[in-house]
C-alpha cells in the first residue's frame, strides 16, 4: 500500500516509518511565534528553565510581528518588547518586525519554508503553509516553550482526504469561491483532524496566490493539514527563495500512486458561481446571486487568505471596470499581505488609484481578522471581508460579516450593496 504525503512528511520529521493513527515525536524545522502569544512563550520558558537557558537552535526559531503592527496600546509594546530583548539575549536573528507583514507569508518569502517542514507557529491558520507541503501547524504557547527546550514535538498521524479538481474558472470566479463552495459542502466539522491534499489539473496550474487562499481555511473544517506539492513555477518561486534542495523534496514526498485516502471528493470549476459565507459562520454558505442587493457598511480586503498581489490585483481590475470610485457610503480597507506585496502594488501604481478611489490601502498586517485593528466594526454594522472567519461579533460585538473573494469584495464596494463581480466585468 502507497504512502500519502503527511504520512512520508512525518516519516522524515520522526527518523522511522510511522502510519495513520501513531503518536510520534517529530522534529521541528521551525518554531515560530506572533507578537501575539510570544511573549508568553517566552516568559513560560524563562520560568521552566531560566534567564540564562538556551533554546535548542536560535536558527530555528522565528519571531513576527503581524497582529498589531505597529502597536496601538502598551500591552503590546511591552510584549513586542519582551520578544525583541530575547532574541537579542539568545542570537536568534530572524525577528521578523513590525514592517515584514504576515508571519506565514513573511517566511515564505524569506524562505524559511519548504516542502516536508514540520513548523510550529502561535496562529490557528499556520496550517496554510501546506500550500507549499510543508506541515505546518497552530499550536499553544507550552508546545513553543516545549520545542525551544528540545526541538521536538509529538503529533497523532491523521487519515488524508483528496479533493481532486479539474476545470477552469471563468471570468470573476477565483479560488476564493471554490474554497467557500468546499466550507459549505464540509461544513465545520467536515475535516476533523484529516490532512486533505488538493490534486488536479487545476491546482498543478494554481499559483502560489492560488494555493494559499485554497489552503487558508481549512481550519474552519476542523482540518488538521492541507497539502499541495510545489510544481512548476510555484516549485521555481520556491526554489529562488529557500534553495534548491526543495526540488528533491517536492518529489520524493508527493503522495503514491495507490495511496489510501479516507474520502476522494471531485469538483469541477467550469460553471463555479461566485461564492460568499453568509453570516455568522464560514460554513453559512450562498451563491453572492441569492444574497446580491444586501446592504453594506464596510468592506476589507486583505488577510492571510487573501492579501498577495493577485489578490488585490483582482480588486483593481473590477474597481477599474466599474469607474475607478467606491460608493459614498462604503469604507473600504485594503491590507497588502507582506511588504514584499505592498511594493509590488505601488510599482504596480495600484495603490495611487485605489487612494483616488476612496480606499485606506494600509501597511501590512493580519487587519481586520479580529476586533484588535483599526477599522473595527460598531454595533448593527454589516461588513464584506476576504478574511477567513466571520463568528458574530469577531470585528466588533453585535456586528455581522460576509466573507466573500476580493473581487466580490471590490464590487460591492464600487455599489455599496453585496454585488456579483461579473456584472461589472462583464
Amino acid at each position: 500500500m502507497g504512502k500519502t504525503a503527511i504520512v512520508k512528511i512525518m516519516e522524515r520529521a520522526a527518523g522511522h516509518p510511522v502510519q495513520v493513527g501513531d503518536r510520534v515525536w517529530c522534529n521541528i524545522d521551525l518554531a515560530s511565534a506572533r507578537d501575539f502569544g510570544g511573549a508568553n512563550c517566552v516568559l513560560q520558558f524563562e520560568k521552566e528553565m531560566g534567564k540564562d537557558a538556551k533554546v535548542w537552535d536560535p536558527d530555528k526559531v522565528a519571531y513576527t510581528f503581524d497582529l498589531q503592527a505597529p502597536s496601538h496600546s502598551e500591552k503590546v509594546s511591552n510584549n513586542q518588547k519582551i520578544i525583541r530583548e530575547f532574541a537579542k539575549r539568545q542570537g536568534i536573528r530572524r525577528v521578523f518586525d513590525i514592517n515584514h507583514g504576515i508571519g506565514q507569508h513573511v517566511m515564505l518569502e524569506a524562505g524559511l519554508i519548504k516542502p516536508g517542514d514540520v513548523v510550529l507557529g502561535t496562529d490557528s491558520h499556520m496550517n496554510l503553509l501546506g500550500a507549499v507541503g510543508a506541515f505546518s501547524t497552530g499550536v499553544g504557547n507550552s508546545d513553543i516553550a516545549a520545542a525551544y527546550i528540545s526541538g521536538i514535538n509529538w503529533f497523532r498521524v491523521p487519515e488524508t482526504m483528496k479533493i481532486e479538481v479539474t476545470g477552469s474558472f471563468r471570468k470573476g470566479v477565483y479560488m476564493r469561491d471554490l474554497l467557500t463552495r468546499i466550507v459549505g459542502d464540509l461544513g465545520a466539522g467536515g475535516l476533523d483532524f484529516l490532512a486533505v491534499e488538493f490534486t488536479g489539473e487545476t491546482i498543478e496550474n494554481a499559483t502560489l496566490a492560488e494555493r494559499i487562499t485554497l489552503c487558508s481555511m481549512i481550519t474552519e473544517m476542523s482540518g488538521k493539514i492541507p497539502l499541495i506539492m510545489p510544481n512548476g513555477p510555484v516549485l521555481d518561486w520556491l526554489v529562488e527563495r529557500a534553495g534548491p534542495e526543495v526540488i528533491e523534496r517536492a518529489r520524493t514526498l508527493r503522495a503514491d500512486p495507490d495511496a489510501k485516502y479516507c474520502r476522494i471528493l471531485r469538483y469541477c470549476v467550469d460553471d463555479l458561481e461566485p461564492m460568499v459565507s453568509c453570516p455568522d459562520a464560514p460554513d453559512n454558505v450562498k451563491t453572492v446571486r441569492e444574497v446580491a442587493g444586501t446592504p453594506v457598511d464596510q468592506v476589507h480586503i486583505g488577510s492571510c487568505s487573501n492579501g498577495r498581489f493577485e489578490d488585490i490585483q483582482a480588486a483593481y481590475q473590477v474597481l477599474m471596470a466599474g469607474g475607478g470610485k467606491v460608493s459614498p457610503h462604503i469604507r473600504a480597507i485594503i491590507t497588502p499581505s507582506t511588504r514584499e506585496v505592498q511594493i509590488a502594488c505601488a510599482k504596480a501604481g495600484m495603490i495611487e488609484a485605489f487612494l483616488e478611489a476612496g480606499v485606506v490601502f494600509t501597511n501590512p498586517t493580519c487587519a481586520l481578522c479580529t476586533a484588535e485593528h483599526y477599522g473595527t466594526l460598531p454595533s448593527g454594522d454589516v461588513g464584506c471581508s476576504t478574511t477567513n472567519r466571520n463568528f458574530i461579533g469577531k470585528v466588533g460585538k453585535g456586528s455581522h460579516t460576509y466573507l466573500m473573494s476580493p473581487a466580490t469584495a471590490m464590487a460591492t464596494a464600487v455599489r455599496g450593496c453585496i454585488t456579483d463581480p461579473r456584472d461589472i466585468l462583464n
